[in-house]
């Protein structure tokens, strides 16, 4: 499989054969690709997405991660944001991409909106609120399923590590990119 790569709507690129190209107009929301813990997110997509799982993006911003699903083969994605003009942006940038019909973008404070569980739940925010919603973001893990939880400044990964395994997940593995950490958590 290729490699994603974030190309800005306004610049030009040219691709390698098997690139798997993702147009962002980040607007006023977040998520341009260029933030390390984007990439670490993006990184573990590419790693365990193997074509038809359903994907929940919680803190969506611009669609950025969702789209990056949607390209890898997930089957169905939902994205969600507290931020309503988030979710505008991410809508904006999902249909410009061709992928209204495999990513649904919604405006939620917290991910129990979400019929059901996800076989992966990325979670890009901050370590505050990934500790604040670790049991609701738990409970969206299907057993077998991952979290991919990033946003977190590698002094607090302790403790967001800890709040999550307290909700019931393992740590499978945990990524670092200069001072950000990701942690990959499993529900058994």
């Amino acid at each position: 499989m290729g490699r994603i790569v974030i190309k800005p709507s306004w610049e030009d690129f040219a691709p390698e054969p098997d690139d798997i190209i993702i147009d962002i107009d980040p607007g006023m929301a977040f998520g341009t690709g260029n933030h390390p813990t984007t990439k670490l997110c993006i990184l573990a997509l590419q790693d365990y997405i193997s074509g038809g799982e359903n994907v929940l993006d919680m803190g969506t911003g611009s669609g950025i991660l969702a789209m990056a699903a949607a390209k890898l083969g997930a089957g169905s994605i939902v994205g969600l944001d507290i931020d309503t003009v988030a979710v505008e942006v991410a809508r904006e940038n999902v249909a410009n991409a061709g992928l209204a019909d495999k990513i649904e973008v919604g405006r939620a404070e917290n991910p129990q909106v979400y019929e059901g569980q996800a076989d992966i739940v990325v979670a890009n925010i901050i370590a505050n609120v990934i500790i604040a919603m670790a049991c609701d973001l738990a409970a969206k893990v299907k057993p077998g399923g991952l979290l991919i939880a990033s946003g977190i400044i590698n002094d607090r990964a302790g403790e967001v590590r800890q709040s999550l395994e307290a909700a019931g997940l393992s740590l499978k593995e945990q990524r670092e990119d200069a001072e950000w950490v990701a942690l990959i958590l499993t529900r058994e």
